[in-house]
């Protein structure tokens, strides 16, 4: 039976589509003739606008994927749980912005290496005392000039490009190539000096090392300046104490221990501090790697019998402290400052074992002795309580503790060292805790239970130091196994 409505018979649906696509064409495209642009050279082609009407490749507006599946994202009803530390389904251009901070700070890195080279080269060639002899002749040519007579005090001063004789120094670009750069942050309760971007440079032709603070002045100038200058320096404490740095002293999480009163221009809040402890964050495997030779020293006996011990005592509180770490970490952080009378940072033996006593993780005394005579080498009856604390505690590793740095430093742009808990409060972010996807409670009850517990840890009410801030997040940490789960909870809670 023939069907026919309105004039269309019954064709296929690609063949009615292909019909309509050849009458727009035909239609749409108004071809003019060639009076009204002049005649067409030979040498060009015709342009014969029916045959795109005829093209099957453009006719078909459909969409066909590559493939039929979908990107996996975790879904909010599926059977598996979401803990607080499991990323969350996200568009996929979130992720843009931290690549373009990857390759800012990769930016900033390069011009440190860059201003390095350039300063040492150009302290090397003026500071030649080869150099003299050809400054005084260029004063002589300077007054012998014609007109001049005798030339102004500024022009005798000598520049770089006015280095005219080759110089003795043995210093190039290439010996400073032979370098490991390496990234470091200052170990320090005053959140300033905790939040200081530092690159260091340990050169391996001579086993000197210098380190530069990477600074910002307003919002668009930046630019690197030497913290430490180039220098051989030595262990400060430890067991290596007195013995020359050299390359496999520079791994990440070891720390480079440096007298305060060796080095000029250094923060006022630094300088009250008899040593300068700087914790590597990060280094260079591939340039380390190639500079390693089989005369690097091993660790010695005592300090793989120091190590064992650390381990055994943290073995020993681990379980203590698996359910109540935050709470711990910070109530001890707070005991201790409040029995800091001269506000130094040290207490003695009987203040350190009081507080364990009231946080119930009480040490053997054979232990604790142990522990003490490791902390103690200058024997001096006092002991840094903060570094007692990631002793006998634990610490994170420098993978966590940057993402808390960057909180921080989200919450303190201007690096003051203190934040308000009205700005703690504006940028914490619960939407994405189990009991707020379960319904249990609201993003309000989670933001007030979590400042709550930060301010009963702190000093004051009305503010958080960076070493609060750390604290906290030093008891969180002992209850997250997986590094990535703890980077996720940073990133739900701070946006970093």
């Amino acid at each position: 039976m023939d069907l026919e409505v309105k004039g269309i018979g019954t064709t296929s649906r690609n063949q009615a589509q292909q019909n309509s696509t050849r009458q727009k064409s035909t239609q749409g495209w108004r071809i003019c003739s060639s009076d009204a642009y002049g005649p067409r050279p030979d040498d060009v082609p015709a342009l014969d606008l029916k045959r795109l009407g005829d093209s099957d490749g453009e006719s078909d507006l459909s969409y066909t994927p590559v493939t039929k599946g979908y990107p996996h994202l975790a879904s909010l009803d599926s059977t598996s749980t979401i803990s607080w530390g499991a990323p969350f389904p996200a568009p996929f251009s979130r992720h843009r912005p931290y690549h373009q901070e990857d390759l800012a700070v990769e930016k900033r890195k390069q011009a440190v290496v860059e201003q390095v080279l350039v300063d040492q080269l150009s302290r090397a060639v003026i500071s030649d005392p080869g150099q003299d002899a050809s400054t005084a002749d260029l004063r002589q040519q300077q007054t012998t000039l014609s007109g001049l007579g005798s030339a102004p005090l500024r022009f005798r001063n000598r520049k770089l490009h006015q280095t005219k004789i080759k110089t003795s120094s043995t210093l190039t670009e290439n010996l400073l190539s032979n370098k490991l750069r390496f990234d470091a942050r200052i170990i320090s309760r005053n959140g300033r000096d905790a939040c200081r971007e530092l690159i260091g440079f340990f050169f391996a032709f001579d086993k000197s090392l210098t380190v530069y603070e990477y600074r910002q002045f307003g919002k668009n100038r930046t630019k690197a300046l030497p913290f430490i200058q180039r220098g051989i320096y030595c262990h400060q404490y430890g067991r290596r104490k007195g013995r020359q740095y050299d390359i496999g002293d520079f791994c990440v999480g070891t720390n480079l221990t440096l007298l305060t009163s060796q080095h000029i221009g250094l923060p006022t809040s630094v300088q009250e501090k008899r040593l300068l402890i700087l914790r590597i964050i990060s280094i260079d495997e591939m340039a380390k790697r190639s500079l390693l030779t089989s005369n690097n020293p091993a660790l010695s006996k005592q300090e793989i019998d120091d190590r064992n011990i650390i381990m055994a005592v943290q073995g020993l509180l681990k379980e203590k402290l698996k359910k109540r770490g935050v709470r711990t970490v910070t109530g001890l952080v707070k005991f201790f400052r409040l029995r800091d009378q001269c506000v130094g940072g040290v207490l003695q033996q009987t203040e350190l074992k009081q507080g364990l006593k009231q946080f119930h993780l009480e040490l053997p005394d054979k232990d604790f002795e142990s522990i003490w005579l490791i902390l103690d080498q200058d024997c001096d009856g006092e002991v840094d309580y903060y570094q007692f604390i990631q002793v006998v505690i634990g610490e994170m590793n420098e993978f966590r503790k940057a993402f808390v740095r960057k909180a921080y430093m989200k919450l303190d742009p201007n690096k003051t060292g203190s934040i308000s808990v009205n700005d703690i409060s504006k940028f914490y972010s619960g939407r994405k805790h189990p009991k707020v996807l379960s319904g249990e409670c609201s993003e309000q009850q989670v933001r007030a239970a979590f400042l709550d517990t930060l301010q009963e840890s702190c000093i004051s009410s009305k503010e958080v130091t960076y070493c609060e801030f750390e604290a906290y997040y030093e008891g969180l940490s002992l209850g997250i196994a997986n590094d990535e789960d703890f980077a996720n909870v940073m990133r739900n809670c701070w946006g970093v």
